[in-house]
């Protein structure tokens, strides 16, 4: 019997929806993050009727933001963006720990994919270059990543489950 293979791709069910929840804080990178993400969802035919925007203060608060909207059933999956510059003191690590954390936690708690479009850089210059420019565009990419994981859960929904579960019989 060949192998089963389950994967997503870049076009998403019909009916999905999408939140991208964005932080306020390094505004001028994340609105940047935030431009690449919504251009990515538009050119793989989402409309913006099923895009939801939601700020928040900063990278720590994205967690509790991104569970909120996972859990109202409402959408496909959750991009959040960010942008954490290290600074002279610890708390780049914690703010950056936690919030990857926090992320990784709603989704795995909910089912819904959250994917972790927060840059965590050494310096501005190195956030610039991931918000649009030399190293491409980091919001982008994590749409591309939404796009994918909503088309696999959906292909998981329908047939993969049923079909997995089949074979181990």
């Amino acid at each position: 019997m060949p192998v089963q293979i389950i994967e997503g791709s870049y076009n998403p069910p019909k009916d999905a929806s999408f939140a991208i929840v964005a932080a306020r804080f390094n505004e001028f990178i994340v609105e940047r993050l935030v431009a690449g993400a919504l251009d990515t969802l538009r050119r793989h035919g989402v409309d913006d009727s099923r895009i939801t925007l939601i700020r928040v203060p900063g990278a720590f608060e994205l967690p509790v933001a991104c569970k909120r909207i996972a859990e109202s059933g409402n959408v496909h999956a959750v991009i959040a963006l960010g942008c954490v510059i290290r600074g002279g003191t610890a708390h780049f690590e914690l703010v950056a720990g936690e919030a990857a954390k926090g992320c990784g936690q709603v989704a795995t708690s909910t089912g819904i994919p959250v994917v972790f479009g927060v840059l965590t850089t050494e310096n501005i210059e190195q956030a610039v270059e991931r918000a649009g420019t030399k190293a491409g565009n980091k919001g982008a990419e994590a749409a591309l990543s939404a796009l994918e994981m909503a088309s696999l859960m959906h292909a998981l929904g329908a047939q993969g489950v049923a079909a997995i579960r089949s074979r181990g019989r």
